[in-house]
């Protein structure tokens, strides 16, 4: 017997020698084909890259998957223990594998096997970490087993600490979030640091499968499944019982965060960024690099830029009419359904779409577009109010087969059904204003002249409707505000602002084609000064000075100020009829209040890496002992500034001085009742097509146009002066505000000299109509009177010659007006 049982003893030995054998050599061959688990190590996850306004402020994220990484001494340890609780108890005691927790699942597998359940899993975090890292989720017994293989083997490389912060930042949450700080972001709007107990818990139920416990699809679930971690919290000792039932006893509070911008009315201003960064650094590099951006933007600058763009193109657009609703529905059921379906404004909150449910005499009752809950659903509740005649006062004037016809009644203008947008009036429950989306457009930019940097930009009425951005990418003739360039041209070369130029007639022959520019007005006023004929924007003065100087010397200042890169020298170009953007206009006149300096136009100061190296930074200004350990006395540190001198900073204090007047008495004479010192131009295309204004103080540039993106003529009468000004002004009145009044810096060594205004010779005492000019060294006022454009026997002198590309110029609205 005793033989018999060692005969079977032997046998049995032998046969778990030769499992154990065959075990050993197939995990051996499934060792050969691991992937290496040393690649952790360098572990560099997609990192959202996140842009932030000068004051912070979070503009924008950009991700593939909306991570942030976070080592793991800045998770907080309730977060830790949710986690632990609801995936891995034993985290901290097991080598990589929890063979009480696989014992467990080989347990209960065996008991559903044929049952048709789901096969129970005893993943540890270690093993987790090593599926999502290295292999793929195939659900076979030879993944799994070279997941554990994989578990035993990063165990012995890395610390716990180094695995968990491995695991909470790699782990998939649902709603395109990936790590526990883009998770607490994403459902919550909060940082790691700012989670309850009970929101800490919800997340850490999530990783088993986001969509299974869907805070709005499957609400029951999702508490039942957080209320189990609280259990497993309390029940491990990381929270006490009675914060336990506090925190079952919440609702989930899941309140998603919006995706895309976050900082209101810089939807232009974040969209550029975002495409400077790719032409910078590539795709990859924004979606998946978490760079740290920091920008320009003063958002206070730009909500004012906002709302006095948006103003200034509503106040021209009502004047013309109203167009019609945006559509029209059918009301015989519930509106809120096809209401709902519209599309409205998301960057104009102001607004809301609205359907006329019926209309009279006295105005509209209206049905306001349904809200929408964070799960998506309507509301179900019907906001009703009015529009009353006088509040829709401006579409009594209405457009009806491109004529504009005047109607009786609001019946005549809008039917039941109809689709509009109405702006809730101040101070009167359930009225409302009818509003309509602008025809005309426009951009701003608002720039400091020392720096280059955009402290605001608008790119049109809506980026909701247009995310083209006519601030940075529409092409627009600037008309006689191009003209600063041309007399600085003039005043750099010998001419002075007391030079007197004829403003008469002129024809320009070329074969068989001749042009005739005329000033705005059609009048002509004589012999004038470089002075007048800017602040008047007299255009015939304009082409004689330049044909007396000779194109190329504007061609070369046009593009030494970064206007054009390359403007073909014709006569017609000195009036602005070549195309060029806002934002080279408006960096064009920073060197001017520079005092002559170079300016790059910068929407980024500084981009650091994920590890928070400074990649780039705007301001190349250099600065000897600025990073000075102790102060012993020495002299504060300057910085350095090696910018380009584009132009003489006499001729800059020249121009400003002559475009200080176009604001005191010129064209731009609506701005002096703010009673600062601004300098600026105004400027009007032919046929009225784009109306400019573009100014500054010695510390601030703003410049603006306003068109439609089809030119076409914005109606008689359209001026810069009239159109373009008044929103400069409205901007400038806000943000100027509590600034002192300080005035254009005077360079070194420049002379002022009282003039006769309409002669340009020094005046006499007694003279009436003098002025305070400014010339430089070894000039002054002329000693006899001249007058250029003049022909010996005193008759007007016409001259130059056209090319055909110049004689195209002309046809396509070659000439600056006002």
């Amino acid at each position: 017997m005793i033989r018999l049982i060692g005969y079977f003893f032997g046998i049995g030995t032998a046969l778990a020698l030769l499992v154990a054998a065959g075990v050993a050599i197939y995990i051996s061959h499934l060792s050969k084909d691991l992937p290496d688990y040393e690649v952790l190590a360098k572990y560099e996850p997609p990192v959202t890259t996140r842009i932030h306004a000068s004051d912070g402020a979070l503009m924008a994220e950009y991700a593939r998957e909306r991570r942030l990484y976070l080592p793991i001494q800045a998770i907080p340890d309730r977060v830790k223990a949710a986690f632990l609780s609801a995936e891995d108890k034993n985290f901290y005691n097991h080598p990589g594998i929890d063979m009480t927790g696989l014992g467990r699942a080989v347990i209960v597998n065996l008991q559903n096997f044929g049952s048709g359940k789901r096969q129970v899993g005893a993943s540890t975090i270690t093993q987790q970490v090593a599926k999502n890292f290295l292999l793929t989720s195939d659900q076979t017994y030879e993944r799994k087993i070279k997941e554990m293989i994989l578990a035993f083997r990063i165990e012995q490389a890395y610390s716990k600490d180094r695995i968990l912060e491995l695991y909470l930042n790699e782990i998939f949450f649902g709603f395109g979030a990936y790590g526990v700080a883009g998770a607490a972001l994403t459902y919550f709007d909060k940082s790691v640091n700012e989670l309850t107990v009970a929101e800490a818990a919800y997340l850490a139920s999530l990783p088993k499968g986001p969509n299974n416990y869907h805070p709005f699809k499957h609400t029951d679930r999702a508490l039942e499944r957080r209320n189990w971690v609280i259990d497993q919290m309390v029940e491990n000792g990381y929270v006490t019982r009675e914060e336990g039932e506090k925190a079952k006893a919440e609702p989930l509070g899941v309140t998603p965060r919006r995706t895309g911008t976050y900082l209101f009315a810089g939807e232009y201003f974040t969209e550029e960024v975002r495409r400077q960064i790719i032409a910078r650094y590539g795709e990859n590099a924004l979606y998946e690099g978490g760079l740290s951006v920091r920008t320009t933007l003063d958002p206070k600058m730009q909500l004012l830029a906002r709302k006095v763009m948006q103003n200034g193109l509503m106040k021209f657009d009502t004047l013309r009419g109203y167009r019609g609703p945006v559509k029209n529905i059918d009301i015989s059921g519930d509106w809120g359904v096809p209401l709902s379906g519209v599309k409205r404004l998301e960057d104009v909150p102001e607004w809301s779409l609205a359907v006329v449910l019926d209309s009279s005499e006295s105005g509209l009752s209206i049905g306001l577009q349904p809200a929408r809950q964070v799960s998506g659903d309507i509301v179900k509740e019907r906001i009703e109010g009015t529009v009353s005649r006088e509040d829709m006062s401006f579409a009594m004037r209405h457009v009806v087969d491109g004529k504009t016809v005047k109607a009786r009644s609001p019946a005549d203008v809008l039917k039941p059904g109809d689709v509009i947008f109405v702006q809730k009036k101040e101070g009167a429950d359930g009225a409302y204003i009818l509003r309509q989306v602008p025809e005309v457009e426009g951009g701003l930019i608002a720039m400091d002249p020392h720096t280059g940097r955009v402290l605001a930009m608008v790119g049109g009425f809506s980026y909701a409707q247009s995310e083209f951005n006519r601030a940075t990418q529409a092409m627009r003739q600037p008309g006689s505000s191009f003209k600063p360039i041309v007399y600085s041209a003039a005043l750099d070369n010998g001419y002075t602002p007391a030079s007197v130029i004829m403003d008469g007639p002129i024809t320009i022959q070329s074969g068989n084609t001749t042009w005739t520019p005329k000033n705005y007005d059609g009048t002509v006023a004589g012999p004038a000064t470089l002075r007048s004929g800017i602040e008047k924007s007299r255009n015939l003065m304009t082409v004689r000075l330049a044909n007396d100087m000779g194109m190329k010397l504007v061609v070369e200042y046009a593009e030494r100020f970064g206007v054009y890169d390359h403007l073909a020298p014709y006569l017609p170009m000195a009036l602005g009829s070549g195309e060029t953007t806002v934002m080279r206009m408006v960096s064009a006149y920073s060197i001017m209040a520079n005092g002559g300096k170079s300016i790059k136009p910068s929407l980024i100061d500084r981009i650091q890496d994920r590890y928070g190296k400074t990649v780039f930074k705007q301001d190349e200004r250099g600065c000897e002992n600025c990073n000075a350990a102790e102060w012993h006395n020495q002299p504060e540190p300057e910085l350095v500034d090696n910018s380009e001198q584009v132009l003489d900073p006499m001729t800059a204090y020249q121009i400003t001085s002559m475009m200080e007047g176009v604001v005191q008495r010129g064209t731009g004479a609506t701005i002096a009742e703010l009673g600062r010192h601004i300098a600026g131009k105004t400027g009007t295309t032919n046929d009225e097509k784009d109306a400019w204004f573009i100014g500054y103080t010695p510390n601030l540039v703003v410049g603006l146009y306003m068109g439609y993106d089809q030119p076409k003529g914005l109606g008689k009468g359209a001026t810069g002066g009239g159109l373009a000004a008044p929103i400069f002004k409205d901007f400038m009145r806000v943000a100027l505000d509590g600034t002192p009044n300080v005035d254009f810096q005077v360079p070194e060594g420049m002379k002022l000299i009282a003039i006769n205004r309409k002669t340009g010779m020094r005046a006499n005492e007694g003279d009436a109509g003098t002025i305070i000019e400014a010339f430089k060294p070894g000039t002054g006022p002329a000693d006899s009177y001249w007058v250029i454009g003049m022909g010996a026997d005193g008759s007007n002198a016409s001259g130059g010659a056209l090319s055909p590309q110049a004689n195209q110029a002309i046809q396509s609205g070659g000439g600056g007006l006002y």
